[in-house]
């Protein structure tokens, strides 16, 4: 598992439902911390092009259907919530997430 990569994960509470989720988290942590920090990923299309951004399915990606990153929805989960990886995304999406994400907590 890596930045950019799409997986599935479990959460209690509001965002119970298993769903895709964008690992945001550097690679540079991934074998020495407990949790990994993701953005949620939702069917659910909302007009909100600044803080959640359009992802078309493809081969590469594994997505069944149009899904939204939401920028809004970031949360650190541990890392048995995390199912498989079903994809990951090309770096032109990565590019807009990292402007979105630098953009939604104050830094850009």
């Amino acid at each position: 598992m890596k930045r950019g990569d799409l997986v599935t994960i479990a959460m209690q509470g509001d965002f119970g439902k298993p769903r895709p989720a964008l690992v945001l988290q550097s690679d540079v942590f991934s074998n020495i911390h407990e949790t990994v920090s993701v953005a949620l990923l939702s069917s659910n299309l909302i007009q909100a092009p600044i803080f959640r951004l359009n992802v078309t399915p493809d081969d590469r990606n594994g997505l069944t259907k149009e899904c939204q990153i939401q920028i809004d929805k970031i949360m650190s989960i541990r890392k048995e919530k995390i199912g498989k990886v079903i994809g990951t995304l090309d770096d032109t999406i990565l590019v807009r997430v990292n402007r979105a994400l630098a953009l939604w907590l104050g830094l850009a």
